[in-house]
């Protein structure tokens, strides 16, 4: 591939050829793809991607696969002008980049998982797996039987049902862990070493992990080819924020955006907040922590990409800050009353991040400000239970309805 130069170390700049690998065998550091921005920069062009598929594969140039086998309608989801929320947190030009409708299984894992199992097929791989909090092991299965791949997907116990049957619809060998996400990726890792699979976190994370670019690639070209002011996303293993980040700056490098000053906001679950603790308190490691939090979909006490998270932050001029889990529910609910968006935990994570950075002045009132919404709410919809209002009960007449609906109104 002439747009991709190859595997390089994110530590100790050791390069290394295409191939299902991710930790660099000097350092031990992570590896990442490197392009070809001349390249890409001479075939590229606004023109090109507009007349693309209604896909993240209108940025194929940007991404480390030949040609798209899996997932083919994934990405190019809406960003929605939030009005109703905007008015609530004085924002002017508040936007939700809302992957609770990708396809196939709304959430914004069928973006890194499309690219994964693409790049998985083009090296010959007959089984994929992953070690996931959900979302991921739903769009493996889902993306793995759609390419006729074998199937196994990791996963903590103590899962949210939806996110358990969402995995099990399409057959795959579900392996439900005893212990929490870092438990599961420890034994992952032990299992990838011994078996010719393609773990899309593992063995293909480096070309997994692009495809969260293509978040960065649709807000920019919806906003009309320009870089929002700020953008606030959750964050797990901090793979996410660093992509973004990633995405804006390479739409720089290869001239279709001309500036680009975006900062990026990173949110975190307060009882799983490795990331945003160390940003707290001036750190630049990452002290592990057991997740204690509803938000399971971003509960990684140890973010692999922790460090590179923080970086972004810096390097952008952004900020972190956490929600309780209280406060997660009442942005799930916040959205969904203002923008008839329900989005799952790490969505009310988002928002009520969004909320409190807000409330603190981080954004000028006619900012471009992008919140993103990562999943859908109906995969945990029994986080909800007790925080909502309670149905009434009428009898089949029009009495009834007067008495116990009307004489409320």
């Amino acid at each position: 591939m002439a747009k991709v130069l190859g595997l390089k170390c994110r530590e100790c700049g050791r390069e290394y050829p295409v191939e299902p690998m991710h930790v660099c065998e000097f350092c031990f550091g992570p590896l990442e793809v490197v392009y070809d921005y001349d390249d890409i920069k001479k075939r590229i062009s606004r023109k090109k991607i507009e007349e693309g598929p209604k896909s993240l594969w209108r940025y194929i140039d940007l991404l480390p696969v030949e040609e798209p086998k899996v997932g083919l309608t994934a990405g190019f989801t809406p960003l929605r002008k939030a009005e109703n929320l905007g008015k609530v947190l004085g924002l002017e030009n508040l936007y939700i980049k809302d992957d609770s409708v990708n396809h196939p299984t709304l959430s914004f894992k069928d973006r890194v998982v499309s690219v994964a199992l693409s790049k998985a097929v083009e090296f010959g791989f007959d089984t994929s797996a992953c070690a996931s909090t959900g979302n991921l092991a739903n769009s493996v299965a889902a993306h793995s039987a759609q390419a006729g791949l074998n199937c196994f997907v990791f996963i903590p116990a103590n899962l949210e049902s939806q996110k358990i049957f969402g995995s099990l619809v399409f057959s795959p060998t579900v392996v439900a862990v005893e212990g929490t996400y870092d438990d599961v990726n420890r034994l992952c890792s032990e299992v990838a070493s011994e078996l010719n699979w393609a773990f899309v976190n593992i063995n293909i994370r480096p070309y997994y992990a692009e495809g969260s670019k293509t978040l960065a690639f649709e807000v920019v070209e919806q906003l009309g080819w320009k870089a929002p002011d700020a953008v606030v996303a959750p964050a797990a293993s901090g793979s996410l924020i660093t992509k973004i980040w990633k995405g804006l700056k390479e739409l720089l490098k290869v001239g279709l955006i001309e500036d680009m000053k975006t900062r990026v906001y990173g949110a975190q679950a307060q009882g799983c907040s490795p990331i945003a603790t160390a940003w707290k308190e001036g750190r630049d490691y990452i002290i592990p922590v057991r997740p204690n939090t509803i938000a399971k979909s971003i509960a990684i006490g140890n973010p692999a990409d922790g460090i590179y998270a923080l970086q972004t932050t810096r390097e952008s001029g952004g900020d972190w800050e956490t929600a309780t889990d209280e406060e997660i529910i009442e942005g799930i609910k916040l959205l969904a009353e203002t923008e008839g968006i329900f989005t799952e935990t790490a969505g009310g994570t988002t928002i009520a991040v969004l909320k409190k950075l807000a409330q603190r002045g981080a954004f000028r009132k006619e900012e471009v400000v992008v919140a993103y919404i990562t999943g859908n709410g109906y995969k945990t919809m029994e986080v909800l239970e007790g925080h909502l209002k309670e149905t009434v009960r009428i009898k089949p007449t029009l009495a009834d309805f007067k008495e116990k609906i009307l004489a409320r109104v």
